[in-house]
């Protein structure tokens, strides 16, 4: 890490420099709370590889993920942000009240600690998944789902999410192809009930796999193969696909930390974002009961920001 003080006792420490953190630092940092980010991946996270984003405030006419992210990068540096190349392998706290990040170049210490590493969305690991990420392959309706006004999709999954995700899609595509590798839905009946409202636009495919994605020569997504009932080639024209297939939390290096995990591994938190362990908060996308949109990440890292200040101050008062 350059020029950063394994000695000293940092005030802030943020594992993860995504919108969450970038947005927390904003506030920190203009309270003169010093603050250090550590990311062993692009600074932005997931909206800076995102080809483009039109639901965040501020930007009427879209902007790309790429923009945004250097946007609140800049502006958390601007203020005295420190943003180092790092991964953090454990989180815990010490006898003394502090919290100790073990990382890639060292031992560091802070009062406070914000987790803010997001989660990733489960991929199929099939051929044309990646070459076409965002760009006619998406795993967030909401965010995605009004670029195919009139379109046709494909929506792979079984479970809640892909069946109210489907649902929703109905608003925008002409019609929707949902794919689901088993015999039945793993999705809740209330759910499965409100599907079958929306039978003109869905067509359920049952027993059939996702094997590729396939794109022309204009790099735009046209269909998916896979194969039906076991054996039969199956191939499904359309103009995007959406993968609802779960989510994958980033919180891999917190398994010894005392943190409490939701039932798939999101971190819990009282509602000012903190967690079971005093001077550890979590915002953003690895929380548990986050909405997994760009626009809640920043304000949740706005709230963590001022909780953290409050953290700080109680801790100084009691020194």
């Amino acid at each position: 890490m350059e020029d950063i003080d394994k000695t000293k006792t940092h005030d802030v420490i943020m594992v993860g420099a995504g919108p969450t953190s970038l947005a927390a630092a904003i506030y920190t940092t203009r309270e003169d709370i010093e603050t250090l980010l550590l990311d062993k991946g692009v600074v932005g996270g997931l909206a800076a590889i995102t080809d483009w984003v039109d639901n965040y405030p501020g930007f009427p006419e879209g902007v790309s993920g790429l923009e945004l992210a250097d946007r609140l990068e800049k502006q958390a540096v601007r203020f005295g942000a420190k943003i180092e190349p790092a991964e953090v392998n454990s989180v815990k706290k010490l006898d003394d009240g502090l919290i100790e990040l073990d990382t890639t170049d060292g031992k560091l210490k802070a009062k406070a600690v914000l987790i803010a590493t997001g989660s990733d969305y489960k991929r199929l690991g099939v051929p044309g998944e990646d070459n076409y990420y965002a760009r006619g392959v998406h795993f967030c309706a909401t965010c995605d789902g009004a670029f195919y006004r009139e379109k046709k999709l494909v929506v792979v999954g079984g479970g809640n999410s892909a069946v109210q995700e489907a649902i929703f899609l109905t608003k925008y595509a002409s019609h929707i192809d949902l794919l689901v590798r088993g015999p039945k839905f793993r999705a809740s009946e209330v759910l499965q009930h409100e599907l079958k409202k929306h039978q003109d636009k869905i067509t359920v495919h049952f027993n059939t796999t996702t094997d590729e994605i396939v794109g022309d020569a204009s790099d735009k997504v046209v269909a998916v193969r896979g194969t039906a009932n076991g054996s039969e080639p199956a191939r499904f024209d359309c103009d995007g696909v959406f993968v609802f297939i779960g989510l994958k939390p980033n919180t891999e290096f917190l398994k010894d930390s005392g943190l409490e995990f939701d039932e798939i591994g999101l971190i819990k938190t009282d509602e000012e974002l903190q967690t079971n362990v005093p001077g550890i908060f979590c915002a953003g996308d690895v929380r548990s009961g986050a909405t997994m949109q760009i626009a809640s990440a920043t304000g949740e890292g706005a709230t963590a920001a001022l909780n953290m200040r409050k953290y700080l101050e109680e801790l100084e008062r009691n020194s």
